[in-house]
């Protein structure tokens, strides 16, 4: 297994992240080639949490300006939202 360190980049903190959160819904941005058995396994490693769902999307980059009228495009990503079990939960990141 690759490094759970590596798999999970960061967590997303953002308004509808933390509406989630009240569902026991956590979302993070992983590697791109990182796949829902991975991300499980490294949530559950790195917080001693119990998962029950994994859901991951690919977001796209957006197109920014990049000088004078040219567009440029930045990096897309990959997004996971983890479903923990029922009564668990992620102490580090409540609250924030």
């Amino acid at each position: 297994m690759k490094n759970p360190y590596t798999i999970i980049e960061q967590p997303i903190i953002s308004e509808k992240a933390v509406d989630l959160q009240k569902q026991g819904k956590y979302t993070f941005r992983v590697q791109r080639d990182a796949n829902k058995i991975e991300i499980r396994e490294a949530v559950e490693a790195i917080y001693q949490v119990v998962v029950k769902d994994v859901n991951t999307m690919n977001v796209r980059g957006k197109v920014r300006r990049v000088g004078r009228g040219r567009a440029g495009r930045k990096p897309g990503w990959k997004k996971a939202i983890v479903t923990l079990a029922p009564g668990t939960r992620i102490e580090v990141l409540e609250g924030v």
